[in-house]
């Protein structure tokens, strides 16, 4: 996100302009259509495009415009500074695959609400089609230190240090398990 670039309501593929509508909650139908296991690729692609963009659009063509619109106005990346040893040499970046889920929008959706409701005094289902992805994006990971979801974020996120008594260690370990993200993987 860059603060001179307008929000993207348009982009070109393949020579054509198209319109698209990255309304947070549109974003969030098609992440639900990539959950589906029901589905396969090509068909969630298609269903996508739909979503976002109101045309059908058929095979090979709907892959590979699905994965341009996925990498470029979708998918977040959560880039991290690089950080320095006492030599000044870069110290290895854990990579985004190794990194334990924080939030899970689905599961969280409550606790996302009465954040954005007590940080913005913004209700998010009135923003429903208004708010764009990446404002919503935003406006998510910059959500103040005193409101439920990023308090329920340092919870998963806490680990045992020195110092710390066993009470305040068995009460993080009873509320980790209380805020634990569910395992969207099923075992058969």
């Amino acid at each position: 996100m860059r603060l001179n670039d307008a929000l993207v309501t348009f982009f070109s593929f393949d020579g054509k302009e198209y319109a698209i509508d990255l309304a947070f909650d549109n974003v969030l139908d098609v992440f639900d259509v990539l959950e589906d296991k029901t589905l396969r690729m090509y068909e969630k692609a298609e269903i996508c495009l739909e979503l976002l963009l109101g045309k059908q659009f058929k095979g090979s063509e709907a892959v590979e415009m699905w994965n341009h619109i996925y990498e470029q106005y979708i998918y977040v990346k959560n880039e991290q500074p690089v950080m320095y040893d006492l030599k000044g040499n870069p110290l290895p970046v854990q990579p985004d695959d190794d990194k334990e889920k924080m939030i899970d929008l689905e599961q969280d959706a409550e606790y996302i609400f009465a954040s954005f409701k007590q940080a913005y005094d913004m209700n998010l289902y009135e923003q429903q089609g208004k708010l764009h992805w990446h404002e919503f994006q935003a406006l998510l990971n910059g959500l103040p230190s005193d409101t439920i979801m990023k308090r329920i974020i340092e919870i998963r996120a806490w680990k045992p240090s020195k110092g710390e008594s066993q009470e305040y260690k068995e009460a993080m370990r009873n509320l980790q398990k209380v805020f634990a993200l569910n395992d969207s993987e099923e075992v058969d």
